[in-house]
């Protein structure tokens, strides 16, 4: 009888250890491994990809978004020499361009996806008399604002507008430059400048700042803003989660809300 017992008891207690060791690989198997992926965007995206990472996060739990924000130019060259990047979000076609021929980017992982455009800001408190474009060649010690063209894209337009106004030449020596567009966009807000040249999307953003003009389209390069996903990504599925996941109408709504205009 006792042996009965025993044997018994030896059983339970090998069916017990069984069920909590298949209990604890059930456990780790059902938990997903959290990811971390690096987006460098435009800082004109700044707003707009905050909200969105809200939204996504709550679909995608085990994913997290962290932001680097910057001018494309300068962010193309940290991808370019290295940076542990998943995806980037360009406000300029070149700047994404030259990662692909660079080998950075395939060409099947990039859409365009919205567009903007260009305002002349000014501050709502000042007295300036600034009402155009062409109303910046009579500025005499007063200063323009605009990102550096070689880095900053909203420069590189707004020189190519000043440029096809025919003004360019005459306010060189009363531009202050900026290393992205918010930049600009502060100078103007805490009254630094006379005006600035920024996104229309940026304007939006200010209750400081009010709009003077739109720059006609046809004076500047279109203003498109790529995202593509880096082909190194060591994350490229949760990459390429995000990438499509920024074509929803969920995402498209933020932009459109924001001010982009969505293709």
């Amino acid at each position: 009888m006792r042996k009965n017992i025993k044997h018994i008891l030896l059983l339970l207690s090998l069916f017990l250890l069984a069920s909590c060791s298949n209990s604890g690989e059930l456990a780790s198997s059902s938990k997903k491994e959290s990811i971390s992926l690096t987006v460098s965007a435009a800082a004109s995206m700044q707003d707009s990809l905050g909200t969105i990472k809200k939204k996504f996060e709550e679909d995608y739990p085990d994913i997290t978004l962290t932001f680097n924000f910057g001018s494309s130019g300068a962010l193309q060259q940290q991808i370019a020499q290295g940076a542990p990047v998943d995806l980037f979000f360009s406000a300029a076609q070149d700047k994404l361009n030259l990662l692909i021929e660079d080998g950075f980017i395939k060409e099947s992982d990039h859409i365009d996806l919205v567009k903007n455009n260009l305002v002349l800001i000014t501050n709502k408190k000042s007295n300036t008399t600034i009402n155009s474009f062409a109303d910046l060649e009579t500025l005499d010690k007063e200063k323009i604002a605009i990102g550096i063209p070689e880095s900053v894209p909203a420069g590189n337009y707004a020189k190519e507008t000043l440029q096809t106004l025919h003004i360019w030449e005459k306010v060189q020596e009363n531009i202050i430059y900026a290393k992205d567009v918010r930049q600009v966009l502060s100078y103007v807000e805490t009254n630094n400048v006379a005006a600035g040249i920024v996104y229309g999307t940026d304007a939006k953003t200010s209750d400081s700042v009010k709009v003077v003009e739109i720059a006609d389209e046809s004076s500047h390069s279109p203003i498109v803003y790529p995202v593509a996903i880096i082909k190194d990504s060591k994350n490229y599925e949760a990459a390429k989660t995000f990438y499509d996941y920024l074509q929803t109408p969920t995402s498209l709504k933020v932009f459109e809300e924001d001010g982009f205009i969505v293709n």
